[in-house]
């Protein structure tokens, strides 16, 4: 059955090997990002029909543009089935004392303000469908955070309590909810020691995409 996947980040290096995966399974795509050059090559490259495929450059901190992308999605595939969101960013290697207002601010709108708005604008679609996913992408660190990492670790928390909360508010809908933990992502193969790679988180997202999965949420699968 053909489903339809919101990917943001998706010209990143996971968001590439997300979009491909899901692709090749012959699902639709709706991919958003922030960079349209990038955004042009992906799609290029993918090479999916019209009917397929969305990509739109959204700045996932204004909740409007965001609605918007959530109206579309509905008017073009009849409503989305999962919503994989890999926008990230990290600020860290200062003390709690040392941190700058700014950065905490910075990570709260990569993090926490992103998926707030996403979770409100895709996942009235998903309940309407009766079936959905939702994952996000986390750190191992944050339930024991090390020093100078407060301001990241504090905003990926709060990330992961609202995935969980969804997990919990969506329980018997057909909708599951789950975060996947790494140290970090080695998109250099060569350097997959030092991380978790891309096609491994891909292989966990495919497993909770599956009907197999159905019964996992609320959870945070250590990829590490």
């Amino acid at each position: 059955m053909t489903r339809t996947i919101v990917i943001t980040g998706a010209t990143g290096g996971l968001g590439k090997k997300t979009a491909q995966a899901f692709a090749a399974q012959g699902h639709s795509l709706i991919l958003l990002d922030r960079n349209q050059d990038r955004l042009d090559a992906l799609t290029r490259d993918l090479n999916l029909p019209a009917e397929r495929l969305s990509a739109s450059v959204v700045d996932l901190r204004e909740v409007e543009a965001i609605r918007a992308t959530a109206d579309a999605a509905a008017a073009k595939f009849g409503g989305v089935h999962a919503l994989i969101h890999l926008v990230g960013g990290w600020v860290g290697g200062k003390t709690l004392v040392e941190g700058d207002a700014k950065d905490l601010a910075l990570m709260l709108d990569q993090h926490v303000w992103t998926t707030f708005h996403l979770l409100q604008a895709f996942a009235p679609q998903m309940v309407k469908n009766g079936w959905g996913r939702v994952m996000v992408v986390s750190a191992s660190t944050v339930p024991e955070p090390p020093g100078k990492t407060g301001i990241y670790t504090a905003a990926k928390a709060a990330q992961e309590n609202l995935i969980l909360t969804l997990a919990a508010e969506l329980k018997g809908e057909g909708v599951t909810a789950n975060i996947i933990q790494v140290r970090s992502i080695a998109v250099d193969a060569s350097r997959s020691g030092k991380g978790t790679t891309p096609g491994e988180i891909v292989a966990a997202m495919l497993y909770l995409f599956s009907e197999e999965a159905a019964k996992v949420s609320g959870t945070r699968i250590p990829l590490y």
